[in-house]
């Protein structure tokens, strides 16, 4: 029995005092998003409770989204509700179908839906906030008819020196006092594109000298002269997205918006714009409440989008999903598994503390969960010949080929048998030949016996060198009747085994070894410029040999090479072309080191 803690989630314990309580207790969904009327009539609504992953499209999702989406969609599947994909598309200025297509597919990826089965059939909740901007529109003028939001026509400095600070309070603007009536004519002239970008924007009436920034009077719109990529040329005013974001949750019926502790101090503005609107009748109760969790911070990564991009455009990175970026394509390209990814946001567990979480916790996820399922394969990443000087006394010729096997999985009998072979030339790592061995190496020296992994045992007996001293072949001799398997193989004790590549049906590989990104653990810590503390070794190439069959390998196929680590199959490589493995993670973990 397993008496390990389990990892801390208080966000579990608030919904299950939520659905003790009835928190949300005959709440109505009428199967799509819509205001108080729209869900009055509705059946009451058979989901538990109702999460969202809200992504702003203006970038690809990186590890702390993916936290995000596993806690959200995580959470509505264990208590039997549902979870919606939104997008919060209320900046044209930065958003593009692009991100839409990518961040759909890597929620799917990661193992995650949005549909909903009930007795009326299957419903898509895949949804963009400009789908609610009539709505939005409709309830802004609600709030300047009812006093609570105001044109303001001053500049974006006045209106900065009249915010005030933590320990000043702010000023009212000489547009506050405008009447319901004044106020809607300039907001409706605002939509109608008779004023400038910037000339104006609809703040909230709520109180200047509030001791929360965020309630003095925040923006509600902002005229912004842009295409959208789903509205066009429809608006030219868009709301801000504090605004925005809860009229969403609302719209949407969400039980429990949960974002990250940044937003906290916007939770008081989240209440009050929900409470009136709610109160004028334009929607329904029970609304929903907001929770924050701390965001994650991982190690040797940024996960600012701005420096993503940065990253992206100045070429330090091959794009979005090149291996070593922290973003979902980047780590599907690396060869994680949606199931380690998982894991991992697991045992990190939800908290309100701003920790940082060592990287290898992410590959030590991977691991347990490859270690499982990953077939196993030999390959040599720095080639150096062997020749067994004696096979064809040995074998009867230097034709002979040995045929060798081993299991492809030592757990997993039914993904059956690697078949290969020996011969008299076989590829070793280089390092596997010392010519002057320190102490405690076991491997090939003269006069040391080892055995060739599946094979047979040999005994070094020289090597050959070039003009500069460097060593081009290495000797042994095959010592009879010492094949693995056979009643003889445990007659000659050896130390030291070595993987190895048959040279005469060696498949010729590009193997891709990556490390860090960043050199320090925190790489903008302290206003740091990042980019001083790139990794110049974060990816080395080696040209070597893999074991015969997987010159077929595309598409992601994740392998285990024995000794060396987890590789993927890049699957950009083409049909024909030498096939590339890129290093997923160690065996160990070296993020420590």
């Amino acid at each position: 029995m397993n008496d390990a803690p389990k990892p801390s989630n208080f966000l579990r314990a608030q919904i299950e005092r939520d659905l003790e309580q009835g928190r949300y207790a005959g709440r109505r969904h009428a199967g799509s998003p819509g205001d108080a009327a729209h869900h009055a009539g509705a059946p009451l609504d058979a989901a538990t409770i109702r999460t969202r992953f809200p992504p702003e499209p203006n970038g690809y999702l990186h590890v702390g989204h993916a936290k995000s989406i596993c806690l959200n969609f995580g959470l509505a599947r264990d208590y039997g509700g549902v979870c919606h994909l939104r997008f919060d598309d209320t900046n044209p200025e930065k958003e593009e179908q692009e991100y839409v297509d990518a961040i759909v597919d890597a929620v799917r990826w990661l193992g995650f839906g949005w549909d909903e089965t009930t007795a009326a059939g299957t419903r898509s909740h895949l949804y963009y906030a400009s789908d609610y901007f009539d709505f939005m529109y409709q309830a802004a003028e609600a709030l300047i008819a009812a006093g609570l939001a105001y044109v303001d026509e001053q500049t974006p400095e006045q209106m900065r020196a009249t915010r005030g600070d933590f320990t000043t309070p702010g000023t009212d603007s000489p547009f506050r006092g405008r009447t319901p009536d004044e106020n809607l004519a300039r907001f409706r002239a605002m939509r109608a594109g008779e004023l400038p970008d910037g000339a104006a924007v609809l703040r909230a009436r709520i109180d200047m000298a509030s001791p929360n920034i965020n309630l003095r009077d925040p923006a509600l719109y902002r005229i912004k002269r842009a295409t959208h990529h789903n509205t066009g040329d429809a608006w030219c005013l868009y709301p801000m997205y504090t605004y925005a974001h809860p009229i969403e949750d609302a719209l949407e019926g969400i039980t429990h918006s949960i974002c990250t502790l940044e937003f906290e101090d916007q939770r008081p503005f989240y209440d009050w714009l929900l409470e009136h609107l709610c109160d004028l009748g334009l929607l329904a109760r029970p609304r929903p409440h907001q929770h924050e969790f701390a965001r994650l911070n991982l190690t040797y990564v940024v996960t600012s989008k701005r420096k993503l991009k940065q990253l992206v455009d100045e070429g330090h990175v091959d794009g979005w999903d090149d291996p070593r970026m922290p973003t979902v394509a980047g780590l599907r390209r690396r060869g994680y598994t949606p199931e380690a990814i998982q894991l991992f946001c697991e045992r990190i567990g939800v908290t309100k503390d701003h920790s940082w979480i060592d990287y290898g916790q992410l590959d030590a996820a991977l691991r347990d969960d490859l270690e499982g399922k990953a077939p196993r394969a030999m390959a040599v990443l720095e080639p150096l010949k062997l020749e067994l000087a004696n096979w064809a006394e040995v074998f009867g010729s230097d034709a002979h080929r040995e045929p060798c096997q081993a299991p492809a999985h030592p757990q997993r009998p039914e993904l059956g048998t690697r078949r290969f072979s020996l011969g008299p030339e076989v590829w070793i790592e280089r390092e596997d030949f010392a010519e002057a061995p320190p102490k405690g190496f076991f491997r090939l020296f003269p006069g040391n016996k080892v055995r060739l992994k599946y094979g047979v045992v040999v005994e070094c007996i020289g090597c050959e060198k070039d003009a500069a001293g460097r060593v081009t072949k290495v000797l042994a001799s095959v010592v009879p009747d010492t094949k693995s398997g056979t009643p003889g193989a445990d007659a000659v004790k050896v130390k030291g085994t070595v993987t190895w590549v048959g040279a005469h049906e060696a498949v010729a590989a590009e193997l891709r070894l990556y490390d860090r990104l960043f050199t320090e653990p925190q790489p903008d810590a302290g206003g740091r410029d990042f980019l001083s503390v790139l990794n110049p070794a974060s990816r080395t190439v080696r040209q070597g040999y893999v074991e015969p069959g997987l010159d077929a390998a595309r598409g992601g196929k994740r392998l285990q090479f024995e000794r060396h680590g987890y590789f993927v199959a890049d699957d950009r490589t083409p049909v024909g072309a030498v096939p590339v493995f890129g290093r997923i993670t160690g065996l160990k973990d070296t993020w420590s080191k």
